[in-house]
């Protein structure tokens, strides 16, 4: 009997089942069983899996105090998302899921009304999982579905502040603000979602640029929140837009609010507060109260995963005062720290480059950049801006290497034999002292590490970082030399020794295989530094060698080519960190003192007067004196010269022209591939003087410099170039100057007339007149006839430009000597053509020569 009753029971209640989740019918069960269901299972899941993935958003993010803080804390990933792709974050996918889900299989439309109530928080999940998946458009089309079916729902004014911050990640900020303002006039809404609202409004207020008008709605949004960690975000967000102001006063005042928190408030906040007050404030004048805030902030244990800031704040404070070793110090110290603040690391190391090429070490200071690009986004400004103030700096490292290394072998090989051996004899005793040093540190090192209880430093654990520009921390022996210091670690020997060593010590001898840590895969090594020993290049013999004099005296060069050879490198690199100096670096009196020392080393005769114009310059600025007794020097010596034109004011500026720099270069280009070559010559004299400082002006010297060698020969073209390499070395075109001085030129002044017997390329000169001459035209025009009767079709004519005022019509294309003197012959006998013209039969590549060197008339003289 028990049996039937459960079979009817059961029966019933899955009839009553059936029946309830039915979507269609409008009756008490339906409701409910559709109401809880969607609240306590789907929608209780999907919020579930909503907040895990907000938390993981919150987690990952990292604010950059650097610029004004964004309400919201949410990273937006650049990157879309192709079509089937999963999205980044499996937690909102699941979120909108059983958003879907809900809306599905529990909405309850019935006669056009929703009778499930839980319908609007469906929407509102499944928009918001949408929002935080950075899929803006679906997610508004989900919040404007509420706005449109459910305008009596409870949740109405939390979706209509969504979709302004959806229209604000779709960058409609305007309409945002129109939307919020009137959304802000209702006096029903609760505190909380007035406050969101508001904090929405200040941010599209920012986004606009509009940051006085941002300032009252986040006020509003301050007051009204209950949420601590908002508190302190819109009091940092509020000093930020009144520093971004400067109301500097309102600013402080916003920033003691968040480090009067305390422990109300994230510890990031509290710190980046302290920080943004000193730079508000000139702590330089109560330096007293700023070091004694700071010790207070060090002394706190719970500061010290915030060290860096510190750091950094009390370099900038000791850079502030003009401290500059103080300064580097704390860098140092900031840059140790463990931080993720990438931002704050580039500028560390570019306050670092600063100082160091303030004080004129460059080669530091190059350093210093190179660290500060690893950490700054490449489509940044600033990188780029960086990166042409390292650009700037390498032909500075450059030349000055080269001074250093030629001006030490020259000054040793200038030394007496005896005194020669004396510079080595104490190189050596203190390359001697040092080691003794290094070994007394090391035993001393090892016995307080022994009696601390300390592991040995040899093992790496614990072992300092080294930064640029302090002492190095690594063990004695270990690091950059001085010749390298820009190396790479696995570049220097005596580093990778080191590293060989050390993992020899602490593992033994290992075999290339998987899980190498295993003890298993050890072997017992009892002298690892033999070890290492062995598969180094140096034997033990070498290195006693290196302490003996004779070593290094050996190596010195005797031979007086050599010496030659690396003085004029040095003068040349002296000559060019002289211009770079004062161009680029306006470093006057460095750049006078490299002018003098060259000028005192004997230099070559081309350095000579362009060093002495450029000390012109200099003491123009700095020295009125000496510059008049240059000027005169000048003059007096080399009067013929155009720095002597210059000074003396014997060159003219002639008629403007009316056209941009551009403009005529590309005229005078044309002019020149035509031939023209006076007539660029003429017009780019004239550019000269009117565009004088415009960036083309290397260009318009080095066409210059080409068209003199058509018209003057290589001679002239080496004294042209060699005026753009002196005067615009650090341009492309000086630069390419300098190149074609030492490749090319050499090469052009040793062509000579050649044996032209064997020769399989012959041309024909016809001595012509202007270009538009009536006879040249007919003498081109005979030629071109004869060949196209004959059907000559490797022949052709050319109009070739000689020098100023003679000119070639060339006839090429001939394969024998012989063939061109009876080519002369027909066109002078035959009645149709009586070219009476004098020819000259010459090989193409005699022919080379004499447009090259512009000796026609010695090739005459030799036939």
């Amino acid at each position: 009997m028990k049996t039937n009753s459960l079979k009817y029971i059961s029966f019933s209640l899955l009839f009553i089942l059936v029946v309830a989740c039915s979507t269609k019918k409008n009756s008490f069960v339906n409701r409910k069983w559709h109401n809880k269901n969607t609240k306590y299972n789907t929608l209780y899941n999907g919020d579930v899996a909503l907040q895990l993935g907000i938390n993981d958003l919150k987690s990952g993010y990292k604010d950059d105090f650097w610029q004004i803080l964004p309400v919201e804390r949410m990273q937006i990933v650049e990157e879309t998302m192709l079509p089937g792709q999963k999205t980044k974050n499996q937690n909102f996918e699941r979120a909108e899921t059983k958003a879907t889900k809900a809306i599905q299989k529990h909405s309850m439309n019935i006669d056009g009304k929703e009778k499930n109530p839980q319908m609007d928080e469906a929407h509102v999940l499944l928009g918001k999982s949408r929002y935080y998946d950075q899929r803006f458009i679906p997610a508004l089309e989900a919040f404007n579905y509420i706005l449109y079916k459910y305008a009596n729902s409870d949740k109405i004014y939390e979706a209509k502040i969504w979709r302004e911050k959806t229209n604000i990640r779709l960058e409609n900020d305007a309409l945002a603000v129109k939307n919020l303002k009137r959304l802000l006039k209702n006096n029903k809404i609760k505190p909380q979602v007035f406050a969101d609202a508001n904090a929405i409004l200040s941010q599209a207020y920012i986004n606009l640029e509009q940051k006085d008008s941002a300032i009252a709605p986040l006020k509003k949004a301050l007051v009204s929140t209950k949420i601590k960690e908002e508190k302190a975000r819109y009091h940092f967000i509020l000093g930020q837009l009144y520093q971004s102001l400067q109301y500097k006063d309102s600013a402080y005042a916003e920033f003691q609010e968040i480090i009067e928190m305390k422990r109300k408030s994230p510890k990031q906040y509290v710190m980046q507060a302290h920080a943004k007050q000193s730079e508000l404030v000139d702590q330089t004048q109560d330096t007293v109260v700023f070091l004694k805030k700071y010790a207070k902030l060090f002394k706190d244990r719970e500061n010290r995963p915030h060290h860096d800031i510190l750091n950094y704040q009390m370099a900038a404070f000791y850079d502030k005062l003009n401290k500059k070793e103080q300064a580097i110090k704390y860098y140092n110290k900031s840059l140790r720290s463990k931080s993720e603040d990438a931002y704050l690391q580039a500028t560390t190391y570019k306050n670092l480059a600063t100082i160091y090429f303030d004080k004129t070490k460059y080669l530091m200071a190059g350093q210093y950049y190179d660290s500060t690009l690893t950490r700054l986004v490449k489509k940044n400004r600033e990188y780029f801006t960086i990166v042409k103030k390292r650009e700037n700096l390498v032909d500075v490292i450059k030349y000055e290497g080269i001074v250093q290394h030629n001006d030490s072998i020259l000054n040793i090989v200038a030394l007496s034999e005896n005194d020669r051996k004396s510079y080595f004899e104490d190189y050596i005793a203190k390359i001697k002292a040092k080691e003794e040093a290094k070994k007394l540190l090391e035993a001393k090192q090892k016995t307080a590490n022994a009696n601390s209880g300390i592991q040995d430093i040899d093992t790496g654990k614990n072992k300092p970082k080294s930064v640029p520009g302090e002492p190095s921390l690594m063990p004695p022996g270990v690091g950059f030399d001085s010749a390298n210091d820009n190396a790479f670690y696995f570049y220097n020997p005596v580093t990778v020794n080191y590293g060989k060593v050390t993992f020899l010590k602490r593992w033994g001898k290992r075999t290339l295989n998987d899980n190498w840590r295993w003890s298993a895969q050890s072997s017992e090594i009892k002298n690892p530094e033999e070890v290492v020993a062995n598969n180094t290049n140096t034997k033990p013999e070498e290195v006693s060698e290196k302490m003996k004099a004779d070593f290094y005296l050996k190596q010195l060069p005797t031979s007086q080519k050599v010496l030659d050879s690396l003085a004029r490198e040095r003068n040349f690199a002296n000559y060019q960190l002289g211009v770079i100096y004062k161009e680029k670096f306006k470093e006057y009196a460095l750049s006078a003192s490299k002018f003098e020392t060259l000028l005192k080393n004997k230099p070559e005769e081309r350095l000579v007067l362009p060093s002495m114009y450029n000390l012109y310059k200099i003491y123009e600025i700095t020295n009125k004196t000496k510059a008049e007794v240059v000027k005169n020097q000048i003059i007096t010596n080399y009067p013929n010269t155009r720095y002597a034109q210059i000074l003396s004011g014997t060159i003219v500026e002639e008629t403007a022209i009316a056209q941009t720099p551009e403009a005529v270069y590309k005229t005078i280009y044309k002019q020149f591939s035509d031939q023209e070559y006076v007539s660029v010559l003429e017009t780019i004299e004239k550019s000269l003087a009117q565009f004088a400082g415009d960036d083309l002006i290397p260009k318009f010297e080095l066409l210059k410099s080409s068209t003199i060698g058509k018209l003057k020969g290589v001679d002239e073209y080496k004294k042209s170039l060699n005026f753009v390499a002196l005067n615009f070395p650090n341009t492309k075109e000086g630069k390419q100057a300098e190149d074609i001085l030492k490749v090319s030129i050499p090469t052009l002044e040793q062509m000579t007339f050649k044996n032209d017997t064997l020769s399989k390329n012959w041309k024909i000169l016809y001595k012509a007149g202007a270009r538009d001459a009536d006879d040249t035209k007919t003498l081109i025009e005979k030629i071109n006839k004869y060949i196209k009767e004959k059907q000559y079709d490797t022949f052709s004519v050319s109009y070739d430009v000689y020098n100023e005022t003679e000119n070639f019509v060339v006839v090429h294309g001939i394969k024998s000597k012989e063939y061109s003197k009876f080519f002369v012959d027909i066109l002078k006998e035959t009645k149709d053509y009586k070219i009476v013209t004098p020819a000259q039969v010459i090989s193409s590549e005699n022919y080379s020569v004499i447009q090259v060197k512009k000796n026609y008339n010695q090739f005459l003289e030799l036939k």
